[in-house]
């Protein structure tokens, strides 16, 4: 008997659900139908809108006896919620199962149920069927009878496909599953919760984004001279790299770079690079501006759970307010009588990277109240006595040198990020090579254990596995045990937070955004810190992580001070904008 068989016997019942909804961009789901399986039984029930809607829980038990299994559960979790049902106790997602199970691996078919079932060699709907009834579940009611079986059977068809699925995987489930199947709740919650959106200032913005855009350019483009109208021009853009005697990387054919991880890495050195890069961001953000807004006003979207080779989410670019520029998340604003509090860890990855390498010195380092400042007293380059304000270069130079570490950063990348010749970033690797030899070392074996096909695991079982198919990169594979412990500790607190009532509205890679009323904000944000310290004690068995926090009132908006430089010009451009259209509408009258 496998193992996963072992665990799953110890439930009275293994219930497998689906819905079919129609859920417009921003709003919450409107179930049509729903079929669930008992997977020992085979007990079936078939229901239609109208009967769920009268009914005030699910049609089969949620508590801890009973396993409640679904794929991509997020989606079945939030039609729970609409219809005002409790939440399943025990939650198996095979969705996040199939994508640990194969990740890392190349995969033919994707991450669907449909190439889930493929993978093992088992039948499922086709492709155009599937789309057919898509169409019609969005296109929504009302029905006639005829869509209505044809929807049923499609409905249960996936349930089917889900028994099929299980069955295979069976052999390759462990009980670190219910974790992630218990993260999927949250995730729910989340989707639902949503970000509260200035939506005035959104259409404002959304209606004159083309005259934005290109007011920006002309404020903006005498500093640079890189755009011709509002195209970008390569040559343009080399003229002033060479002007600014910046050592830009290049392509095999020589052109510069300019795909946005090679702005941020040349933007930690010189903030005209930077200022540039938050104007190509901002200028392609409005060109599309589409944020998923609902009815009432709230960002909601797909926040695509475990959509990355680290287990981190993948929300939508384009939908997603925290997608956007840091001057656009200026649109987000509590409602009245409303605050929200931004929570993230402080420099989580280094202390991860601290623990997991056992490393006494980093640890120390962390513990020490600003990593990156101790680091540097450690590393030589800042005096027993600096501080953050007096030894500023250096600190950077730093936090650049120990994050480039732990992602594999070699040293002519780090001098590009410093600005200086390629010797000063040699001599900044050695000094840190010798102040943590046990980081180093664990580094290169994390790395080696990969690169000779090794599996990599976290605490709780999320897997990189090795595929000889896929060209492995050393630097992913030295990343992958810090980012992919940092996605399970944040897992693990909205986990925590939303199972007690903390309406959390969405994580954000190492943070969270919360909302209560404004006399509850303090001791929400109180607890939520507490959720966020518990996660980090239990998956870095003991050591806690540091968390800061920002509160926002109404009528007070969020502010990115990364960005709201240039959040207040484009709220400047917008006023004239706007008085120059209504002056124009006066004199047309």
């Amino acid at each position: 008997m496998t193992l996963g068989e072992t665990w799953l016997g110890c439930y009275r019942e293994i219930w497998m659900g689906d819905f079919e909804f129609r859920q417009m961009a921003g709003d919450k789901p409107e179930p049509h139908c729903m079929v669930a399986s008992e997977y020992i039984t085979g007990r079936t029930v078939r229901l239609w809108s109208d009967e769920l809607l009268s009914m005030p829980s699910p049609p089969f038990s949620i508590g801890d006896d009973v396993l409640f299994v679904a794929y991509l559960a997020s989606a079945e979790l939030n039609c729970f919620r609409v219809l005002g049902w409790s939440m399943p106790q025990r939650i198996l997602d095979l969705y996040a199962e199939f994508r640990n199970y194969t990740n890392g691996y190349k995969l033919h078919d994707g991450n669907s149920l449909l190439g889930a079932l493929l993978y093992f060699g088992l039948s499922g709907i086709g492709a155009v069927e599937k789309t057919s009834m898509r169409d019609l579940a969005i296109r929504g009611s009302p029905f006639t009878e005829q869509e209505k079986k044809d929807l049923m059977i499609y409905c249960e068809n996936d349930v089917i496909a889900l028994r099929q699925l299980l069955t295979a995987m069976l052999p390759y489930l462990e009980p670190q599953a219910l974790l992630r199947g218990r993260y999927m709740s949250a995730v729910s919650s989340m989707e639902m919760t949503g970000v509260p959106i200035d939506t005035t200032t959104y259409q404002r913005l959304s209606e004159h984004r083309e005259a934005i855009r290109k007011k920006l350019v002309e404020c903006n483009n005498s500093q640079y001279n890189v755009y011709d109208g509002l195209t970008f021009k390569l040559d343009r853009f080399e003229e002033w790299v060479e002007r600014e005697g910046l050592a830009w990387t290049r392509l095999d054919s020589g052109r510069l770079k300019t795909d946005d991880d090679t702005f941020k890495l040349m933007s930690a050195s010189c903030p005209d690079v930077s200022r540039l890069r938050e104007l190509r961001k901002m200028l392609s953000k409005l060109k599309t501006l589409n944020l998923t807004i609902g009815k009432d006003g709230r960002n909601r979207c797909m926040l695509s759970p475990f959509g990355t080779i680290t287990g981190r989410n993948t929300p939508s670019t384009t939908g997603f307010i925290f997608g956007l520029s840091k001057a656009l998340r200026c649109l987000i604003k509590p409602t009245k009588g409303q605050a929200i509090s931004y929570q993230d860890y402080a420099q989580q990855e280094f202390a991860i990277a601290a623990v997991l390498s056992k490393d006494e010195a980093m640890i120390a380092a962390y513990e020490a109240g600003d990593a990156y400042l101790m680091s540097g007293k450690q590393l030589g380059i800042i005096s027993p006595d600096g501080t953050k304000e007096s030894h500023k270069r250096e600190r950077n130079q730093v936090k650049l040198c120990t994050l480039g570490a732990q992602y594999g950063m070699g040293s002519v990348s780090l001098a590009l990020q410093l600005g200086e010749p390629e010797i000063v970033g040699q001599q900044l690797l050695q000094l840190h090579r010798e102040t943590y030899p046990k980081f180093w070392k664990w580094s290169k074996e994390t790395s080696s254990l990969g690169l000779l096909g090794e599996s990599l695991s976290t605490v709780f079982g999320w897997r990189h596995h090795y595929d000889p198919r896929v060209p492995q990169n050393p630097c992913s594979l030295i990343n992958f045990p810090v980012q992919s412990t940092g996605a399970e500790i944040l897992r693990l607190a909205c986990s925590l937070a939303t199972e007690q009532g903390i309406m959390v509205c969405c994580p954000i890679h190492d943070a969270v955004l919360i909302e209560a009323p404004v006399e509850l904000i303090d001791a929400m944000s109180d607890r939520m810190q507490e959720y966020l310290t518990e996660a980090s004690r239990i998956v870095l068995d003991g050591f806690e992580l540091r968390s800061d926090t920002e509160i926002v009132r109404y009528p007070d908006r969020f502010v990115d001070e990364d960005g709201v430089e240039t959040w207040d010009e484009i709220m400047k451009l917008l006023d004239e904008i706007e008085t120059e259209e209504a002056f124009l509408n006066r004199n047309c009258l």
